[in-house]
């Protein structure tokens, strides 16, 4: 193997398990003069407000440490969701952004967030993880030694086709892209769609080719990533609210001292303005979608709920599927969506 090629390999295995002595000298070198080093890892794409995050991150835990930690940043996909998992395990990732399906990976309850129809709007989405889902999965995460620094939102997933979608019939026989999450695989089936699972870096070119004709994502992905200049029709389904989770190494943050805990705690923007940010996004790209070049579709709500009617029996089905303690997950937030009902009556 030639030296490059060397390189590239140890370059893409370096956090999942390490690839010798050239992958610790950083830090050993660091450690000599005194600064500690954080590997954070993502899978953010450039010019978004996730890559805002991320590096919002980097600023306040080495300005509000001063420089005693330095940010190794690693966000960009360097790595895959499987390594970064792999890396929080490890030890060699500090923290990390992982999405709800790698997340079910280590904790399968995750699957059941990307259940459809779960939410009919982002308030009660928001009261929901704020008041009730965030405990549940602490608790599952610590489990597993990770723990949960914040959520970080993705957005209302929505149906994105070559051409329109108008209502649930339209996705009979269509070919369907779905993620590797059962979620998304029974979404598809329930609509009588041929369900075809592929990677993220496979949707563009599988469009392309004309393997794939539709498929599922938030606004952001779908916009930003080369998907909408594939598939320039996007119906606003909302069918299901993208979450990915930013995790911490437990064993690590455990470790750190009180101080320093609460500055890397405080560092990655908070739920509140990661949802602001995500959904300001959003909503300019609605504003721009002629400059982006698609045409979005408003579903009216009884179009919306002949949507939900048709994946009604999925949630349930993907309980069975998972196990665990899934049922403790829909429970939880029929719990918490029948107390924003009650505040919402109260007010």
């Amino acid at each position: 193997m030639s030296r490059g090629l060397l390189l590239a390999a140890c370059a893409a295995t370096a956090v999942a398990a390490g690839c010798g002595p050239s992958a610790d000298a950083p830090r050993e070198a660091d450690e000599a003069a005194g600064v500690t080093e954080i590997t954070a890892a993502g899978t953010a794409f450039p010019n978004t407000i996730g890559e805002t995050h991320w590096f919002t991150f980097q600023r306040k835990v080495e300005e509000g440490t001063q420089g005693r930690f330095k940010v190794r940043m690693l966000v960009h996909g360097q790595f895959s969701e499987e390594q970064i998992a792999a890396g929080l395990r490890r030890g060699r990732v500090q923290i990390g952004n992982l999405s709800a399906t790698m997340t079910s990976t280590l904790v399968p309850e995750a699957a059941m967030l990307y259940a459809p129809f779960l939410f009919e709007s982002e308030e009660e989405a928001d009261f929901v993880y704020d008041h009730f889902l965030t405990d549940v999965f602490s608790s599952l995460l610590a489990v597993q030694d990770l723990h949960l620094v914040s959520w970080s939102e993705i957005g209302f997933h929505h149906v994105y086709s070559v051409t329109p979608v108008l209502s649930p019939a339209d996705m009979r026989g269509r070919r369907f892209r779905v993620s590797a999450s059962d979620a998304s695989r029974l979404f598809g089936e329930a609509l009588g769609a041929d369900v075809i699972p592929l990677g993220f870096g496979e949707i563009v070119p599988s469009l392309q080719t004309g393997l794939i004709e539709a498929g599922e994502n938030s606004l952001t992905l779908y916009v930003r990533t080369g998907t909408s200049g594939e598939a320039s029709h996007v119906t606003l389904t909302a069918h299901c609210f993208g979450m990915s989770f930013i995790l911490a190494d437990k064993v690590w943050w455990d470790g750190l001292a009180d101080a320093d805990r609460e500055i890397i705690a405080h560092a990655y923007p908070s739920i509140a303005e990661t949802r602001r940010g995500t959904r300001e996004e959003a909503q300019r790209d609605l504003e721009n979608a002629q400059s982006f070049g698609i045409t979005p579709r408003w579903p009216e709500q009884a179009e919306r709920d002949q949507w939900a009617a048709a994946v009604a029996h999925v949630p349930e089905e993907l309980a069975r599927a998972v196990g665990g303690q899934s049922r403790l997950v829909l429970d939880t937030i029929a719990e918490g969506k029948a107390a924003f009902a009650r505040q919402n009556a109260a007010n």
